[in-house]
Parts: C-alpha cells; structure tokens; sequence
C-alpha cells in the first residue's frame, strides 16, 4: 500500500489515481492466478477491448453521457438511499432491526423498486426480499447478489443498502435499454431480513438460512424482551417452523455464485484514492457474552477487602483482553498447529472489542451482584482465532478465582474466515476497471484487492456456493455511525459495475 496520505482532490467527484500511483495497493496475501490472469489480459488485450467485453462499443465513454445512466444509477440511486435511510423506528437516529416495524417498512419499499426494475417479487418466511429474472438459457444456474436491510442503532445509511441499490438500479438499466431478458441465467437480488444481529445476538440470519446453516434452535433464540425468533416472525404474519426453515434453503446446484457490493467501512480505498476495491476473503469471527457473577451490597457498608465485586473483575477481564489482543505474541505458545505464520497473521489481523456491558442491579449505591458484557473477538487465520479464545478462555477463569467471583463464557457466534471465488474476482475487477474507466474517460491502475475484517452475508453464503465482493470507499473508513459516507458519484461507479459485471452474463 502506498504510503502517501490522500490528497483533497481525491474526495472530490470523480478523481481518481494515474496510472503510476497504485501500483502496490494490494492487500494481503492473495492468489497469484487472478492477478496473473489480469496481467496477461492487460498485456495482450488492448484496454479499451477489455472494456467492450463488458459494455460494447457503444458504452464506452465518448459515446456520451447518456451511456453511463447517471439518472438511474446515480441520481436516483442516491435518493433511493436517502429515502431507506429514513426508514426508522427511532426519531432523530437510523434503527431497523430484525422484524421491527420500520425493518418492515423497509422490506415492502425495496420489494417496490424491484419490481419497478421489471423483477418478479416475494418475501420469504425468514423476512428476505427477493427479486428475480430468468435467463434466457433454461435450466442455468442462478447469479444471486445481495447485502442486508438491516441496520445497527445509530446507523449510517449505506451499510447494507448501498448492496441492494445497486444492483437493482442495475438492472433497471437492463430494463430500460430492453436487455434484461437478454440475460442467459436468472439473476435474483436478495435484501436479507438480518445480518447484524443486533436483536437477536446472532448475525446473518437472513443468509445463514438460504445457505442451509441455521440451526432450528435459532427460533428458540430470545431477544431482550423474552421474545423468540419465531415470535418476531409470527408476529408479522410468518408462521415459520423448523420445517419451513429447512425448506428455505436453496440447492446448490441450482446457484451458480454470489455477489455482494458494499461500502469498505474502512480506510483503505481513501487512502490510495479509489473507488471501488475487491475483496480478497473475509475475517473469521467469534462472539463471547461473559457472565461475572459476585455478591451484591451496599455500597457503604461492604470492606474492600471483603467485596466479591463482579464489576472490578469484569474490568480486568476487559484489560487483559485488550492486552492479549494487541500482543498475542506474548500469550501463545508454538506448536504443529500455531506457527510463525499464524501469529504473524494474528499480529496484523486480530481485533477485540466490547460492545456492550450491563449490570444488575444498576444502581450507584450498590455493589452489583452480576455484570454481563459481550466480546467481538475477529481475525483473519481461524486457527489462531481458535488459540486466542482458548488463552483468553483460561485468563478469565483465572482472575475470576482470584476475585472469588464466578464467570460463564457463552459463545453465541462463529464464523470462519471466507476466501472469496478467483473467478468472481478476476470478473469483478475488470468490471470495476470498466466503470471507472467509463466515467473518467482514462485508462487506471489495477483496482486494489482488499481483505475484510468486517462480516458480511457473503460468509454465510459461502456454505452455499462461491462468493465475490465488491467494496467502495467511505469517507474516513467510517462506518455503524450517522457519520457514515459515500460519494455521489462513488455510488454511480459502483452501479455502473455492477451493470458492467451483469453484462457479462448477457
């Protein structure tokens, strides 16, 4: 990665790097074959053919303006966007969790704008919008791209929903240009009902139920209220049981891949003044709620040196985790399984985070006799995930006995780390490469290759079938915050490449 700070100009619309500025910006270690297979494309295949392959002669820039669909894929895509980011069950801050009213709200608008890009619509019982085109050719199988319609609380408004936009504003195009029944496979968009867990504790239910990898027990899952998962969903008219959620999911052999676009939530792309960047792989995450349970009191009346405080204990679990995270050198030992390799990995990936802390009875005058708080623990080697946990694990029962008070550890959530399919992102790529050569009219550097240390459907989907992703910058990588930001015109290349990867299928 290069190490130059951003200039201004590379916020601006539609500024992108020369051809001499981003030549190592790849990040990770990646396969050799799609960067190859990219470089012997470039070398024996003029760019501007490379750009037809996607588009026709007639879409490349300096046919005019009208080639690159601004109306549709920036104007109203953007207001698209701006109209779901008002879709809220709080007033003056973006909420929509699983089955919430405005998640409703929010679900019947996308299905809206899917059939208005000429597609045929349902919601299935897990609460996911679908959206489909068959193909020309009978019996293909299906390209599935997607993102989720869920938000956290105090969200931004392109986390999620720039996926959806995007690709049906793609297809709109199709629609308008009466080329979508050109398509040879059915295309199908998907805005799953959750991924961020945030009612449920458990991320990519949405997915994770078309991928075939829910278990039954997740409609036994409360959320804070006492209400069931299956609850929420009865409560809005989807009698889902263990059966219909089996049948929900899709045959493998009828997909033949997934796509998903959504915003990096990082600092990458900005940096090196890109646009749009694919993704390497995703990764692997755990998700812990600790249970410190000690000896409520009075807060005047108990010695310090009697106290069984689960509230002190639970701030020196939340230390030394921080401490085991940022030096896992330090805390695991070598063996067969945990090489050189996977610290060095834990050393550049690792990341730990309390989210949320809670105590009982909450009150200032009194010792409290439980707290609860939750760890988001994420890195990109599954087995030193794996070692991490483990050394984590032993450090917390170990204080827990020093402080006479008593700790639960309960895993509520994994998911290993996901490489993403070569193939889709060598397509991506060259996809990517088109769009922005379409707005800017100039040849670019190769589009970056990143990895992602936040989860995304693709992760679940993977179980499914292969998996690609497609990222586009956000300013200052920040994202889950009202400060949350695309660019107009970075949502515009981000349609037109998903319009160029769709044509591809043509």
């Amino acid at each position: 990665m290069s190490a130059r700070k951003p200039a201004h100009r590379q916020l601006a619309a539609v500024n992108f790097p020369g051809p001499s500025s981003a030549r190592n910006t790849e990040m990770g270690c990646s396969s050799s074959i799609p960067r190859l297979l990219f470089l012997l494309l470039s070398l024996t295949l003029s760019p501007a053919y490379l750009v037809d392959v996607y588009a026709g002669s007639e879409d490349i820039v300096g046919g005019g303006s009208t080639h690159l669909y601004g109306e549709i894929l920036k104007d109203e895509a953007v207001a698209r966007l701006r109209e779901l980011g008002e879709v809220s069950d709080a007033n003056g801050y973006l909420e929509r969790t699983f089955m919430s009213p405005a998640s409703v709200r929010a679900a019947n608008l996308i299905r809206q704008w899917m059939e208005d890009a000429g597609l045929t619509t349902w919601i299935d019982a897990m609460g996911n919008v679908h959206g489909r085109v068959d193909g020309s050719i009978r019996g293909a199988e299906a390209l599935l791209i997607g993102s989720h319609l869920d938000t956290v609380i105090d969200a931004g408004i392109f986390d999620g929903s720039l996926g959806i936009i995007s690709a049906i504003s793609a297809l709109k195009v199709l629609k308008e240009t009466a080329r979508l029944e050109k398509l040879k496979r059915p295309v199908e968009i998907i805005a799953f009902s959750d991924e961020e867990g945030v009612r449920f504790q458990s991320t990519f239910l949405g997915s994770a139920a078309l991928a075939g990898v829910l278990p039954a027990s997740a409609l036994n899952t409360t959320d804070k209220s006492g209400a069931t998962l299956q609850d929420a969903l009865k409560k809005n008219r989807f009698a889902i049981t263990e059966e219909s959620l089996r049948q929900l999911k899709y045959d493998p052999q009828s997909v033949w891949g997934y796509v998903e676009v959504h915003i990096e939530q990082g600092p990458v792309l900005e940096w090196v003044g890109f646009p749009l960047g694919v993704v390497e792989g995703i990764a692997g995450q755990t998700r812990l709620k600790i249970t410190v349970s000690g000896s409520q009191g009075h807060a005047g009346t108990v010695p310090m040196s009697m106290r069984q405080d689960p509230m002190a204990a639970a701030a020196e679990l939340i230390l030394r985790m921080e401490t085991i995270c940022k030096n896992p050198k330090q805390f695991l030992s070598y063996d067969s399984q945990c090489n050189d390799a996977t610290v060095e990995s834990l050393s550049n990936s690792l990341v730990c985070t309390v989210g949320e802390i809670s105590t009982w009875p909450s009150a200032s005058n009194v010792i409290p006799g439980q707290v609860t708080f939750t760890v988001d623990l994420r890195a990109m080697d599954d087995m030193g995930r794996e070692a991490i946990l483990y050394e984590l694990s032993n450090q917390i029962y170990q204080i827990c006995d020093t402080r006479s008070v008593s700790c639960n550890i309960d895993r509520k959530h994994d998911a290993n780390a996901v490489l993403c399919d070569s193939e889709l992102s060598s397509q991506l790529k060259i996809a990517a490469n088109a769009a922005i050569q379409r707005l800017t009219g100039e040849i670019q550097d190769e589009v970056p290759v990143l990895m992602s240390g936040a989860g995304h459907d693709a992760m679940a989907m993977a179980h499914l079938t292969k998996v690609g992703m497609l990222f586009v910058r956000c300013r200052g990588g920040v994202s889950h915050s009202p400060a949350e930001h695309v660019l107009d015109d970075d949502v515009w290349a981000a349609g037109l490449a998903m319009l160029a990867f769709l044509e591809t299928h043509m």
